[in-house]
């Protein structure tokens, strides 16, 4: 009996693998079951890309990593307000106090500086002071964009700082000069170009000298006169179609005023 009993209990490799292929199947389903059921709900919550932040997002990301500026290195320089200069230089110092730097428009900051006077702190600002470096780190700041900064953040904390004024343009008094004209100087002139038409008084130009011819012209003004022979009246062209500088012709027409009875 023992020997038969023996028989029917033992079993054979192959059913020894069959058997422990069998356990593992069913934990193999349930994991594989899992992860698909993972898989899908997770593609069913796509982000948002309609939201402001994602949009944001997506924008840094592909924003480009710098940008190419034309710049005219003979065009004149434009000079900045004192908010522009803060806003593109100051701020980020004098925004939060970083590096002891007086906060903008806090009166406790700025007490004692103010007391030191414009000039003062605009020489520090100029120079550099303690933490700060020279012009604020921008070395092409101007005297007077970087006292125009200093001004518009000392008034924001109570003080009462005249910002500098734009300085008069030396074009503007350099073409009044050359619109009165030197009737020394425009005779030279005349004698090489005018005198053609202005000797005899060809197409009805008025003849140099003639008082009667030049009475009625030189009641216009010498201003009015200048324009005239600059941009062309009646007969006479642009200059009288000579090629000669505005400031050349100013002096000819000084010249033929004041042979004609004006006084400059």
């Amino acid at each position: 009996m023992a020997d038969s009993h023996a028989k029917m209990t033992q079993a054979t490799p192959k059913e020894v693998i069959v058997s422990v292929l069998a356990g593992l199947f069913a934990p193999l389903l349930a994991i594989f079951l899992i992860v698909q059921l993972v898989l899908g709900i997770h593609d069913t919550h796509k982000p948002d890309a309609t939201g402001e932040a994602a949009q944001q997002a997506t924008v840094d990301r592909i924003k480009p990593f710098a940008t190419l500026v034309a710049l005219d290195a003979n065009a004149p320089k434009v000079e900045k307000s004192g908010q522009e200069v803060y806003d593109a230089v100051c701020a980020s110092c004098h925004a939060a106090g970083a590096l002891g730097a007086p906060k903008f428009d806090n009166k406790g900051d700025w007490a004692a500086r103010i007391g030191k006077g414009f000039d003062t702190l605009v020489k520090h600002a100029i120079e550099g002071f303690n933490q700060m470096p020279a012009r604020g780190g921008d070395g092409d700041l101007s005297d007077v964009e970087v006292a125009r900064a200093v001004a518009y953040m000392a008034n924001s904390a109570g003080a009462s700082f005249k910002a500098p004024e734009p300085a008069a343009a030396p074009a503007a008094a350099g073409a009044a000069t050359a619109a009165k004209g030197d009737p020394a100087k425009g005779k030279a002139v005349y004698d090489a170009h005018c005198l053609a038409c202005h000797a005899s008084g060809v197409a009805g130009a008025p003849v140099a000298g003639d008082k009667a011819a030049w009475s009625k012209r030189i009641g216009q003004g010498l201003d009015t006169l200048v324009a005239h022979a600059t941009k062309g009246i009646g007969a006479m062209p642009p200059k009288g179609g000579a090629d000669i500088s505005d400031a050349d012709l100013a002096d000819a027409v000084a010249y033929l005023f004041v042979e004609g009875g004006g006084k400059l």
